[in-house]
């Protein structure tokens, strides 16, 4: 049985738009892109150094696969991520086919209801999502979260696309571990308690 995890870099006020460049997100006139590139040597020592070898499968939004797909598989199997990403199966939720874009991808276009469930029926081991915020925060409203990773910087950004929106019902977290970085990035990791566990 697999348990989806949510990866996010995000500010203290929530934001995790535009984390890696200028370029990366402008929507709504965003022009703070790139303020995670400061910090991305410290958060990157809060990494366990077998950060991968739980992670069966990755997990996308549309928006976000695209922007990684184009980016990632031309990158040197010398980068560990490169090589990780590469190699593992990835899915991306989306109305239309995606599998040409990314060697490995599957397209997930059933509701994210049924295919979630299905999807952690048949991987054992971790579903990490990375980025994909639109997705992340229907997840979170279905109960379909297991566990928050999560990487929060020493910055009120004021503005942006924040992580976390409304939820029907609150989700109690469970704390697993937390560190710091040299340059003030905290690294937590929380269980999530399912509304039925509640």
């Amino acid at each position: 049985m697999g348990t989806v995890t949510m990866v996010e870099f995000l500010t203290v006020d929530g934001v995790m738009q535009g984390l890696g460049s200028a370029e990366e997100d402008t929507d709504g006139g965003f022009t703070r892109g790139g303020w995670g590139a400061e910090y991305a040597a410290g958060a990157g020592r809060l990494l366990p150094s077998d950060g991968f070898s739980a992670t069966a499968a990755y997990l996308f939004g549309r928006r976000t696969f695209e922007r990684m797909a184009a980016f990632w598989p031309h990158q040197p199997d010398d980068d560990p991520m490169a090589a990780h990403l590469n190699r593992t199966p990835k899915y991306v939720v989306s109305r239309s086919r995606m599998d040409a874009a990314w060697p490995g991808t599957r397209t997930l276009s059933g509701p994210v209801a049924d295919s979630i469930p299905e999807l952690t029926r048949a991987i054992a081991g971790e579903i990490v999502i990375l980025g994909s915020g639109m997705l992340c925060r229907e997840l979170l409203e279905r109960d379909l979260v297991d566990r928050l990773r999560l990487f929060i910087h020493p910055l009120l950004l004021g503005d942006g696309k924040r992580l976390f929106g409304d939820l029907p019902l609150p989700r109690r977290l469970s704390l697993v571990c937390v560190d710091s970085s040299d340059l003030g990035t905290v690294g937590v990791v929380y269980e999530v308690r399912h509304l039925a566990d509640t």
